[in-house]
């Protein structure tokens, strides 16, 4: 994946964070997804569609793009813009339920929100497994706090992130969250390496929530936080 080829999708006004863009070409160049054209795959928490978009290109699938807060209209007609929207199908639902068929997704990918819905322990168990085909794959690249220190959010980033401290966790809080089920093969969590440039292009930008965070960058986010990068693959049965 070339993070050039989707700059032009990418103006400063359609961010809502840190690129999504640099934590998606990290997933797809660790663990490129295994898909064919007719294979779905569920990008939960797609914001305003652009990780949705990449998804696309990149694997050539059917995308389920969904996003509670902003409606499935406003991205159809992105999606329809951007030429794609054959392919992409908008949805506009809680995470928490979620109304598709059991095992109807080959892959899920979640940028920058699945920590928002999924922090308690047995969500995954109950909430994204069941949609999951055998041998299938999961994807999923969030904030979160570094492993050293683990169980300390809330003491170290209230002064930023005020009650929502407590969303971060670390990649080992993560593995416990994700759980043991029969039906898992193996589970891989680490510290994404595209934190600097992630923030940086975040930063870069004159968006109001972009100059709070500026002002805590060097005192909190960059010395305890990092990206948790999660990939899942399921048993062939």
């Amino acid at each position: 994946m070339n993070i050039g080829d989707y700059n032009v999708y990418n103006p400063a006004e359609l961010m809502m964070g840190p690129n999504s863009v640099r934590l998606l070409a990290e997933l797809f160049g660790r663990y490129p997804l295994r898909v064919a054209p007719d294979d779905r795959i569920l990008d939960l928490g797609c914001g305003t569609g652009l990780t949705s978009l990449i998804i696309a290109k990149e694997t050539g699938a059917k995308v389920f793009a969904n996003y509670l807060w902003v409606s499935a209209e406003e991205n159809k007609k992105r999606f329809d813009g951007w030429g794609v929207g054959g392919q992409i199908t908008p949805v506009c639902v809680d995470a928490n339920n979620l109304p598709f068929e059991n095992k109807q997704f080959r892959a899920l990918v979640s940028i920058d929100s699945y920590h928002y819905f999924a922090g308690k322990k047995g969500f995954f168990e109950e909430k994204i497994l069941p949609f999951m085909e055998d041998n299938g794959e999961v994807l999923i690249g969030i904030p979160g706090l570094k492993d050293e220190y683990s169980g300390r959010a809330e003491e170290l980033l209230s002064g930023w992130l005020g009650e929502d401290a407590h969303m971060f966790k670390s990649p080992k809080l993560w593995r416990e969250l994700i759980g043991s089920n029969d039906r898992l093969e193996s589970v891989e969590i680490w510290e994404m390496d595209c934190f600097r440039e992630a923030w940086d292009d975040w930063l870069a930008t004159d968006k109001k929530f972009a100059l709070g965070d500026k002002k805590y960058f060097e005192t909190i986010i960059k010395p305890y936080t990092c990206f948790v990068g999660i990939y899942i693959r399921l048993k062939s049965c």
